[in-house]
């Protein structure tokens, strides 16, 4: 063999041990949000709910860091221990992921997997995690239910893991989303409590960010005890350090809608690649869980540790919580549920295109890509901020903004007015349906007042996808 010939040969080899990513066209949009997963996953013929919502975040899986999915105790395993054979519906989940992964990672042009230790890491935005990286990071937490199960024989790998996951040097936020119970993210926080000082336990909780699908620390047949789920004990403890979330609007809708909309996952979910052929039909609602990691999804729409700024996964205000004792971020009652709700059933269309259209990259490998919005030439995900004098006018031009696979876009300018601090009614956005849109700032606005303008993007692929901007206008 001639020499350039072993040349060509040591090139080949070499290139064979590089993982490469390929060009991912959605990484100029930064790190992923990180996330931990609190699930009750249980057989479908006991409950489908969470294995539908864990086919839909696989189908995201590029949107997330899915630092773990632990199996814990809910609703599903009320009155027992959680029966750690469940955990094989995550199992077949991921199994079912890997078998669509090489089409899936067509839509963010990738062609390999980073080496399994550096994956662990800090992920950016379009890159597919690998099974093996998925399944290192499945583990049992806390099996049983309620606050008197803290203590030192409810430690669990789970437990251990979050601490871990939060010691890490990371500026991101870690978010917790239960899916049942949250008695292994108590039972960290517990141990922490025991272990360092005052100091250390605030910085741990700092970091922590927590959204809870009601409140599953208890039995079904109990679930309006709050005073005995360990969900009571964290809001009452440590309400100044940490961000807690409790849902009681966007599960509901999510299922209600979802169940009334049913033929449209039959139709374009259900047999569309290996997971829509495992994705069960519904036996109550529909993917309840799915509202807690919509509101951390990466859009452009909200900055989900600003609890107030709408996002897919709904509304919320600080205020006293269900239980009537405790302070949290909730959308229980009154405005606060009616503002969410319209959200809900707002974006649900968009939501579920969004779901439809990675099925059938799972399915054929080709399909729908999100538009990129560019705001007064912004690209990325964060919002614009912008100071502008009471009365006067302020153009905001989104034209640069384009499309991944060509398609025609559409534009709709619109007031966020519950973000926001101005509560008038006289906001003047004028074509509001064009690329560039021209607000004057009512006359009524006061120094200080804040106003959020959604620039709300959709492409005509089909079905047809949208994305966000929020520019934050400052009254000066």
């Amino acid at each position: 063999m001639k020499k350039n010939h072993y040349s060509l040969l040591l090139l080949l080899l070499i290139g064979c041990c590089i993982p490469m990513q390929g060009k991912n066209p959605f990484k100029q949009l930064g790190q992923k949000p990180r996330i931990v997963v609190l699930t009750d996953i249980a057989p479908a013929n006991v409950e489908p709910d969470d294995m539908e919502s864990m086919i839909r975040l696989m189908a995201h899986a590029d949107l997330y860091e899915i630092e773990a999915l632990i199996a814990s105790g809910g609703w599903n395993s009320s009155g027992r221990a959680y029966p750690l054979e469940w955990m094989d519906s995550l199992s077949r989940v991921i199994d079912a992921y890997e078998k669509d992964l090489s089409k899936l990672m067509r839509r963010s042009e990738q062609t390999s997997f980073l080496p399994l230790d550096k994956e662990g890491r800090k992920q950016t935005i379009g890159y597919w995690p690998s099974p093996d990286y998925l399944r290192s990071r499945v583990m049992p937490g806390s099996l049983r239910l309620g606050q008197k199960e803290i203590g030192e024989k409810n430690r669990s790998k789970g437990s251990d893991y979050i601490i871990r996951l939060a010691d890490e040097k990371d500026k991101r936020p870690l978010w917790i989303l239960a899916w049942g119970g949250a008695n292994t993210l108590a039972q960290a926080i517990w141990q922490v409590q025991q272990e360092r000082s005052a100091d250390e336990l605030k910085t741990f909780l700092n970091k922590l960010r927590v959204y809870t699908i009601t409140d599953q620390d208890v039995p079904w047949g109990n679930r309006r005890k709050y005073a005995i789920s360990s969900h009571q004990w964290m809001r009452r403890e440590f309400a100044d350090d940490l961000l807690f979330i409790w849902d009681e609007s966007a599960w509901l809708s999510q299922n209600d809608i979802g169940a009334k909309n049913w033929k449209e996952y039959a139709t374009h979910i259900q047999g569309h690649g290996h997971m829509g052929r495992i994705y069960p039909k519904n036996k109550y609602g529909v993917e309840g869980d799915t509202p807690s990691f919509l509101h951390v999804l990466p859009n452009g729409l909200n900055d989900p540790s600003l609890t107030s700024q709408v996002g897919w996964g709904g509304y919320f205000e600080q205020g006293i919580a269900a239980d009537k004792e405790t302070r949290c971020h909730t959308n229980h009652t009154g405005n606060v549920k009616k503002s969410s709700q319209k959200y809900e059933q707002y974006f649900y269309p968009a939501i579920f295109n969004n779901f439809a259209a990675r099925m059938d990259w799972a399915d054929k490998g080709e399909g729908n890509r999100n538009p990129v919005v560019v705001v007064n030439k912004q690209k990325g995900l964060a919002a614009i901020h912008q100071k502008v004098s009471q009365g006067k006018t302020v153009t905001l031009d989104a034209s640069r903004s384009y499309d991944l696979d060509g398609d025609q876009l559409t534009f709709r300018w619109w007031l966020l007015p519950e973000a926001g601090s101005y509560k008038g009614d006289n906001l003047d956005i004028q074509t509001s349906d064009d690329a560039k849109a021209t607000i004057t700032i009512p006359t009524d606005a006061q120094s200080g007042d804040t106003l959020h303008i959604i620039c709300e993007v959709t492409d005509n692929g089909t079905p047809a996808l949208t994305s966000y901007k929020r520019i934050i206008v400052t009254v000066k």
